[in-house]
């Protein structure tokens, strides 16, 4: 019989976590991913990093961030699900 480890279990907090989202290029997508985690975290301006696709149509949006529970974790996923022009989450 295996352990069943609880997600949270899994991180111990705080911590840092990179949070990535793929989607349409521009900076309006860029802008409402950066609201979303916002409205849980502060996102500092070093701590983003965009890079286009190949041939320009889309863009991943990386964010470094200090996480202190679970839950703010979850939010902040929750929140960039919303986002208008999301292809992906990691």
């Amino acid at each position: 019989m295996t352990d069943q480890q609880r997600p949270e279990d899994l991180l111990e907090f705080p911590c840092h976590f990179q949070f990535k989202a793929l989607g349409l290029a521009g900076e309006v997508f860029k802008i409402d991913i950066l609201k979303a985690i916002n409205l849980h975290a502060p996102v500092p301006q070093d701590a983003v990093k965009c890079r286009p696709s190949g041939k320009g149509n889309y863009q991943s949006i990386s964010v470094v961030l200090t996480l202190h529970s679970y839950q703010q974790l979850t939010d902040i996923y929750a929140e960039m699900k919303k986002v208008t022009g999301l292809k992906m989450l990691l």
